[in-house]
């Protein structure tokens, strides 16, 4: 990150509450939640947003730029002496400047009208292109009829263009037959525009195609297959089919005009280079566009400012952001001015790769190029700030955004409000949200996208707080905010609420989709609710609506874990009869549906059909048949099922393997399960699951050892001590004494679990040092902690037999096992008696012997309430009067205070 431009001031700095705030009269959610997480405290190595200078204000009554003066609204209705005086430019200029139609019209009429006007083509262009964006096709026609000169490259090219705009792209393409039929051959700026209409449409290699035959010189359209364009019979530009089919019009064309061109020809406007960069860039073809770059001195065409941004995004994009930095250099070198738009493509280009800080660089180069950023710049700025969660810069931002006089444009709305949700901070997201999107005039989109931030989290009241909020003027609910909340409600299992939105999905007037149905129909299919999916099923076809093979899918699911057979198989025999083919999915859930019931056959029936289908069987399906084969312990046909499997990308997965080991292991195949488990312990595959099988299955062949030694891998210690625990007894029991590597994987999982270190390490060092009852007192220990409360006894008895002597490690652990069991005078019995013998008693001893009385925290009391010191080294023990006092005072709530840890 780098820091602020030392000459810009910082935006909103420690304010931190840009985007938090709620504005005067914001309404609260009822029963919001309040935030997840708290704020992060802002880092020392904060980013402070520059506040650029605030862009000029535009008047509502002025006028584009160009060559000529500004001219005030009263110009615009010159009189007919002034029009007399003008030239055909700019006469050009001001039917250009018009903002109306009919005004446009007019004017061309009153020019029409003068003495001495010479008809002008680009005139007539000018006024096709005011209708065409304004849509008025039969003043469009009436004016193509009524052109006094007949149609040319500038009336074709106007018209392809705004028809283009507009949407019509095939109405647009439909010109250059026109043009063919009526013998016009494209000049540059014709086939400029045309070319750009395909690239925009996707057709690069047409395009492509025209801009070469033009270059030769030829005027083909064959290739672009414009018979096959469909124009509604009803359409604005039904006109022109009328014209290519009249045999007079094409007889009275002739050949196109093309004779007497230099050829090979090129291009001579820097816009049809710009148009050609693009083009190569959107084809993936960045060696042609570059050079078509490098080309355009040769020919003396200079790149302009929208040469440079284009090559930097298509190079930039395409991942060679060095390139795209050395034609930002190569710009500056040249001369070439950047404007907002350059800055912002170089933003972008880092931005896709989160490079945040060279983002900041191009971002402070806009004010100190004395530019002004515009909503492209904080849109690109605001969307990563949010992706990297830096919630306290985004409010800056948003505070030198409003500084500035802008608002924060309505694409960023839903990306900040995610941020926050996401972070957990939702009383900062409904904030925001009350203040920057309530009766904003936010587009229904924007608003599905910030419900579904909420959608996704589960959070179903903050969802229907937005979904219920204010709206602009003009901004009714359409139907994917309903679907949005119907997913919120889903998510949350909020079932009931459905029923009411629909009714007022219904009275809003807006109608279901099959977004909708299928959002329902998993909904209550997740749910548990199958009937209740089956009955929209038939509603969404009543619809006219056609399930696709996912529908059918989440029901069948439902119905198969709800072992509801007969009903999942009548749904699938529905899917085919309405001619949606099973996939892969639908074969499976019934596959492993008729395994877990044990029906084999059923099982191999539906594994047919998916084959005779022409449908490969996946590793889900597979490894359900080998779990229906183990139900009978039909291990052949379940192992040539796991062959076929090693076949397929990625062999055997970890569920189909672990099936098998299962398997195996029923059967004490020993060598086959070892197999298994050995070829995914090598390659790291193998979980927990598998290394209890094989402890299981080394177990019931009488192998403890092993069984001890595989259950040492696992990581869960808890677990592992009390199947150890078994596994020792069970030792104990068979008379196998437990030898050397057996104490040592004990050892290493009481250090992993949740057992006092002193007291392991303590173990631990009477075994190496070879004291008689180590061996004992570690398997009591043992026993003890997994809860077999009769075995640990049991040896503890053994171990305070008469003739036996114990240390002070073995009488710390009968004291442990009594304390576990309750049996408070054995334990102070033995506490006696370890006086009596001389041994000195530890922390250990006194805090089990403490623990014998049920007192929580009582070990900690004895300690910090002075009950147990140490003078001269030496540990001091309060008596038995002593002890017992204050353990009772402390049951009893009394003075006794006690000062945890």
């Amino acid at each position: 990150m780098i820091p602020p431009a030392p000459c810009l001031p910082a935006a909103g700095a420690g304010t931190g509450g840009g985007a938090a705030a709620t504005g005067p009269g914001a309404s609260q959610i009822v029963g919001s939640r309040s935030s997840s997480f708290t704020r992060p405290p802002p880092a020392a190595s904060r980013i402070h947003l520059p506040r650029l200078p605030p862009p000029p204000s535009v008047s509502s009554s002025s006028t584009p730029t160009g060559p000529f003066p500004s001219l005030a609204s009263s110009a615009l209705q010159p009189s007919d002496e002034a029009l007399s005086s003008m030239s055909p430019r700019e006469q050009t200029s001001l039917l250009s400047r018009l903002r109306c139609w009919r005004r446009a019209r007019d004017l061309l009429n009153r020019l029409r009208a003068l003495p001495g006007y010479v008809p002008n083509p680009v005139h007539d262009a000018v006024l096709l292109r005011h209708l065409a964006r304004a849509r008025r096709w039969a003043e469009l026609h009436r004016a193509w009829l009524g052109m006094t000169l007949p149609p040319s490259n500038p009336a074709y090219a106007a018209l392809a263009d705004a028809l283009a705009k507009a949407g019509l792209a095939r109405g647009a393409l439909l010109l250059l037959r026109h043009m063919l039929a009526r013998g016009v051959a494209p000049d540059e700026v014709s086939m400029n525009t045309f070319v750009r209409i395909l690239k925009d449409e996707g057709r690069h290699d047409d395009a492509l195609t025209l801009f070469y035959n033009w270059c030769d010189g030829r005027f083909e359209v064959d290739f672009l297959d414009l018979d096959c364009i469909t124009v509604d019979s009803d359409g604005p530009m039904q006109f022109l089919l009328a014209d290519i089919c009249d045999d007079k019009f094409a007889a009275a064309a002739g050949a196109p005009a093309i004779e007497g061109q230099e050829c090979p020809r090129k291009p001579k406007l820097v816009v049809t280079y710009n148009t050609l960069i693009d083009l190569y860039g959107k084809a993936g073809r960045l060696k042609n566009a570059l050079d078509m770059f490098l080309d355009m001195p040769a020919h003396g065409v200079m790149p302009d400012t929208y040469t440079f941004n284009t090559l930097i995004n298509i190079f930039g994009l395409s991942g060679n952001s060095a390139q795209a930095e050395v034609l930002f250099a190569s710009m500056m070198v040249r001369g070439v001015k950047p404007d907002t738009k350059t800055y912002n493509v170089m933003m972008t280009v880092f931005a896709s790769i989160g490079d945040l800080e060279r983002v900041l660089k191009y971002y402070y180069q806009i004010g100190k190029a004395c530019l002004h950023p515009d909503a492209v710049s904080y849109r690109i700025l605001l969307q990563l700030l949010c992706e990297r969660k830096m919630a306290h810069e985004v409010e800056d931002l948003i505070e030198g955004i409003l500084s500035s006089g802008c608002s924060v444009h309505e694409q960023s709305l839903p990306i900040v409000m995610k941020m926050y949700v996401d972070l957990g901070l939702l009383d900062e997201a409904i904030a925001f949200f009350e203040r920057h999107c309530r009766g904003k005039g936010i587009s229904s989109k924007n608003f599905s996208a910030i419900m579904d931030a909420f959608a996704e989290k589960g959070l179903w009241e903050e969802a229907e707080h937005i979904f219920c909020s204010e709206r602009g003027v003009g901004n009714e609910k359409d139907i994917v905010e309903y679907n949005v909340m119907i997913k919120a409600y889903g998510q949350a299992k909020q079932y009931d609420r459905v029923s009411s939105l629909l009714e007022s999905m219904e009275e809003s007037g807006v109608s279901s989709d099959e977004c909708t149905y299928n959002s329902l129909i998993q909904m209550f299919s997740v749910g548990g609710f199958p009937h209740r999916a089956k009955k929209l099923l038939g509603k969404m076809k009543d619809a006219g609506f056609e399930p696709k093979c996912e529908t059918y899918s989440a029901i069948i699911r439902s119905y198969s874990c709800h072992c509801l057979v007969p009903e999942a198989i009548d749904l699938f025999n529905e899917m085919k009869t309405s001619g949606v083919e099973p996939n892969v999915i639908v074969y499976g859930i019934l596959i492993d549906m008729f395994a877990e019931t044990g029906n084999v056959k059923e099982a191999l029936h539906y594994s047919n059909l998916l084959e005779q289908s022409g449908i490969s069987p996946n590793h889900i399906v597979l490894t359900s048949l080998i779990k229906a084969y183990s139900k009978f312990n039909s291990w052949k046909e379940a192992q040539d099922l796991y062959s076929r499997m090693n076949d397929m990308d990625g062999g055997p997965d970890i569920i189909a393997s672990n099936a098998m080991l299962n398997l195996y292991a029923k059967l004490e195949m020993v060598t086959e399960a070892k197999e298994i488990f050995e070829s995914l312990r090598g390659n790291s595959c193998a979980d927990a699951v598998s290394y209890t099988t094989m402890a299981y299955l080394y177990k019931s062949m009488g192998l403890l050892r092993e069984s001890i030694r595989i259950t040492h891998k696992l990581q869960k210690p808890g677990l592992l001590s009390d199947y150890c625990a078994e596994l020792v007894h069970q030792m104990v029991v068979a008379n196998i004494p437990p030898d050397a590597s057996t104490f040592g994987m004990i050892f290493s999982l009481l250090k992993n679990g949740h057992v006092s270190t002193k007291e392991v390490l303590q173990l631990e060092s009477a075994y190496n040092d070879g004291k008689k009852s180590a061996k004992q007192a570690i398997v009591a220990f043992l026993f003890s902690i997994a809860g077999m409360h009769a075995a640990a006894l049991e040896i503890c008895e053994k171990m305070l037999m008469p003739q036996l002597t114990m240390d002070a490690c073995a009488y710390n652990v009968c004291f442990k096992v009594y304390a576990s069991c309750g049996k408070v005078e054995k334990a102070f019995g033995l506490f006696m008696r370890m006086r009596d013998l001389g041994l000195k008693p530890d922390t250990s001893t006194c805090i089990h012997l403490a623990t014998c009385y049920g007192r929580p925290g009582a070990s900690e009391g004895l300690e910090t309430n002075g009950f147990i010191e140490y003078r001269n080294n030496q540990l001091i023990m309060p008596s038995h009067n002593t002890l017992v006092a204050y353990i009772e005072t402390g049951k009893n709530n009394v003075s006794v205070q006690l000062v945890k840890k």
